[in-house]
């Protein structure tokens, strides 16, 4: 058979040169489950924090983060903090199966040899986040809507089920144009950063020491902080808008009113639980998935 034939004079599988878009997509997913539990709570936490700005309060809210993981724990108790867990799973990991198994596609129909350059590694980062933030945009409405508290789904499924009836299409694509503005260039940014970071560390003299893992994670810290910092405004938009749909219509008219209202620094609402999440989650899952990939002779 094509995926496990056998080289009969070496006695070893070529496995690993078969499928290499399929092991991409499933490497991608492992690396992106483990990291979205482990930090799934400091999601919840963001979407809580930038929720409450979609509220009818007046001026921005002092509550922090720690008041709001106080809160959660004492109204839904420790595992309220990982509310919301299906559809982030749901989405993760078809999410970054997809963005990775795409980078591993795009690579080699382009024909891009690494290391590469500070405008392909962006533009990959940008096409392959687009790809795959496009195809899962109802499950990210679903989650928002899961995490923010405001609504009660029982199910994905149901929440799928009800946003259509009640919204239509419409409602599913909710923050889609700032989901995409917030996702694929944080994804292009990343791989920019992370791809110029390993080579500067490359040159130095870690390159001559076995610590692969540890230069690749850091890396992976200093490329999330930066990329989170850029795209943060666009997160806040893409939450009100499909939180409070009938209040905020389209990209125009939530971005005006968060300026409107709280000013720039809305725009920054629950900045520090997604750099947080964001540069750890992407992080370790870049570097779970470098090592699955040269283990399983991708690289």
């Amino acid at each position: 058979m094509q995926g496990h034939s056998i080289d009969l004079e070496s006695g070893e599988t070529k496995i690993s040169k078969d499928y290499p878009i399929l092991k991409s997509f499933l490497a991608g997913s492992f690396s992106g489950t483990f990291s979205t539990i482990l930090f799934q709570p400091l999601d919840l936490i963001k979407t809580r924090l930038q929720s409450k700005v979609n509220n009818n309060n007046i001026g921005p809210t002092r509550n922090g983060m720690v008041t709001t993981v106080i809160h959660i724990i004492q109204k839904e108790n420790v595992f309220g903090l990982w509310r919301g867990m299906t559809p982030s799973i749901t989405r993760v990991i078809p999410g970054v199966g997809l963005y990775f198994s795409s980078l591993h596609w795009l690579k080699h129909t382009l024909h891009l040899e690494e290391p590469l350059t500070p405008l392909q590694a962006i533009s990959l980062g940008i096409t392959a986040r687009s790809m795959s933030g496009a195809l899962l945009i109802p499950i990210t409405v679903v989650k928002t809507r899961f995490e923010s508290g405001v609504y009660k789904y029982n199910s994905v499924g149901e929440a799928l089920r009800l946003i259509y009836r009640q919204e239509g299409v419409r409602g599913l694509s909710s923050g889609l144009v700032p989901t995409l503005l917030r996702d694929a260039p944080y994804s292009g940014l990343y791989l920019l950063f992370y791809t110029q970071l390993k080579q500067a560390a490359a040159r130095t003299e870690l390159a001559h020491q076995n610590t692969s893992v540890s230069v690749n994670f850091s890396c992976g810290v200093l490329a999330g902080i930066f990329a989170s910092i850029v795209t943060h405004p666009p997160d806040v938009v893409k939450t009100k808008m499909q939180l409070y749909p009938t209040e905020f219509k389209n990209i125009y008219s939530a971005t005006y009113k968060v300026y409107e209202k709280y000013g720039i620094l809305g725009y920054f609402k629950g900045i520090v639980p997604r750099m947080l999440r964001r540069t750890l989650m992407t992080t370790m899952a870049w570097t779970v998935y470098e090592q699955i990939t040269q283990s399983i002779g991708l690289k």
